[in-house]
């Protein structure tokens, strides 16, 4: 019993989610938390726009929050934003503004598209970047594109750091996957070694250090 109340209430959870990303608009949310206190609920909105979330006035939130009592039976919904202040770093955004972009100039500029969107990643600093697109991109079959560069780390606690998201584009031949990763240029990677010129100043007293204590070998010369 308890474990249907549960599904139910992620359910309920991720359909408050794409209502408020529908709401809103495609392309200008990157994600939407949920969180309980005595008071009510928290929705804290993640985006790069955050006036156009709130509209003039804060007639927007005003209109989210008689949309979240009305349709989710929420008694008391208190809506923050919260403000991404590098939006080149964060894949669902970028992985929205690919979907859109797929359904505006259609699914034959995709290479254009993605190699747009993997420099710009790359020019704002990041270590690395991966895009997947998978549809009828630009054939009748489906088949998947791959778009790389730099530095991503896919497996192990250093790939937790990654930023990852989805979108879907929904164009004339046909819905493309859209997948996006990004490794940020402040994520803590504990494997990665920086080497500097302290480091390799350490190194040279090392070597030179492990060479004097090393014994030298004395030859001997056998006379006949």
């Amino acid at each position: 019993m308890e474990e249907k109340k549960t599904v139910k209430f992620k359910k309920e959870e991720f359909a408050m989610r794409e209502k408020i990303k529908s709401n809103i608009g495609k392309g200008k949310v990157s994600k939407v938390r949920i969180e309980y206190t005595p008071i009510g609920e928290k929705i804290v909105i993640t985006t790069n726009k955050p006036g156009l979330i709130i509209g003039r006035g804060g007639e927007r939130i005003e209109e989210l929050t008689r949309m979240l009592k009305t349709e989710f039976k929420l008694e008391n919904p208190h809506i923050e934003i919260e403000e991404i202040k590098n939006p080149d770093f964060d894949a669902q955004l970028i992985a929205d503004e690919i979907a859109l972009a797929l359904e505006k100039l259609g699914p034959l500029k995709f290479k254009v598209i993605a190699y747009k969107a993997l420099q710009r990643i790359m020019k704002a600093g990041a270590l690395g970047t991966e895009i997947r697109l998978g549809g009828k991109l630009p054939s009748a079959r489906a088949r998947s594109w791959r778009f790389a560069q730099g530095y991503l780390k896919k497996t192990g606690d250093s790939s937790k750091v990654v930023d990852k998201a989805q979108a879907r584009a929904e164009t004339k031949p046909g819905t493309v996957g859209v997948k996006v990763s990004i490794l940020a240029p402040d994520a803590v990677l504990k494997d990665r070694i920086k080497v500097d010129e302290k480091m390799l100043i350490k190194l040279r007293e090392n070597y030179e250090k492990a060479n004097k204590e090393k014994p030298t070998k004395v030859k001997k010369v056998h006379k006949e």
